[in-house]
């Protein structure tokens, strides 16, 4: 919720509007263990006239894939991915609750690291955000131009979300990527032993062989 401003001095009047307007977080991530022949559902509130963006990717499990669901407060599906590796979806809502489904029940063996992000827009809180209007009155508006600096630090609040989200997204794609070079490196590997085995023994096959060829099994009477 948005704090209710106090009728101060200029000075703590900036500070507590660039709380207020850095207060709220609207963004949200997770990260979580999807275990073999296994559901989970999620849920988020909503409001009318608002906005849901989730994105999903699987981080780490053999196939890199999952299914995925999303349900309407009125049990209506909205969409459905299945054996994706990563998945946007953006949903103009109405009041209720929305779940979302992981599911990895069509695999018996293998677990999955999954990594999603919630992104709520116009989820306008039960105060008035022009509030603060009224502990400010007379020519103090027109000086201070409060509107402006809103408006400024709005902004700059817009785009600090949007860069925090690349960077997660980022950092989400860096932990799948590392995941897959560590499973090919721990394969290089086996195969790897598994072949210098297989020339040892070939070599101590041939290397008999060879010998066989050579030996004198006549016996010597003397």
């Amino acid at each position: 919720r948005q704090p209710r401003l106090c009728q101060c001095a200029p000075g703590w009047l900036w500070l507590q509007l660039v709380l207020a307007a850095f207060s709220q977080s609207l963004d949200s991530d997770f990260t979580f263990t999807l275990p073999a022949g296994r559901k989970e559902c999620f849920y988020q509130t909503m409001k009318n006239d608002a906005s849901l963006e989730i994105e999903y990717q699987v981080l780490d499990g053999a196939g890199l894939d999952v299914d995925f669901t999303v349900f309407s407060p009125s049990g209506q599906m909205l969409f459905s991915d299945y054996h994706k590796s990563d998945g946007v979806h953006t949903i103009d809502t109405e009041e209720g609750d929305y779940m979302f489904c992981f599911d990895n029940t069509f695999s018996s063996v293998s677990e999955k690291l999954i990594f999603f992000e919630l992104i709520l827009d116009n989820m306008d809180t039960d105060e008035d955000p022009d509030d603060w209007k009224e502990y400010v009155q007379g020519t103090d508006i027109l000086d201070m131009k409060l509107e402006d600096i809103m408006d400024t630090i709005n902004n700059v609040k817009a785009r600090l979300g949007k860069s925090s989200q690349i960077q997660t997204l980022l950092r989400a794609f860096e932990a799948r990527d590392r995941n897959i070079q560590e499973s090919n490196f721990e394969r290089v590997n086996f195969w790897s032993v598994v072949n210098l085995i297989a020339m040892v023994l070939v070599s101590g096959v041939q290397v008999y062989l060879v010998r066989s060829l050579f030996e004198d099994k006549r016996k010597i009477r003397t």
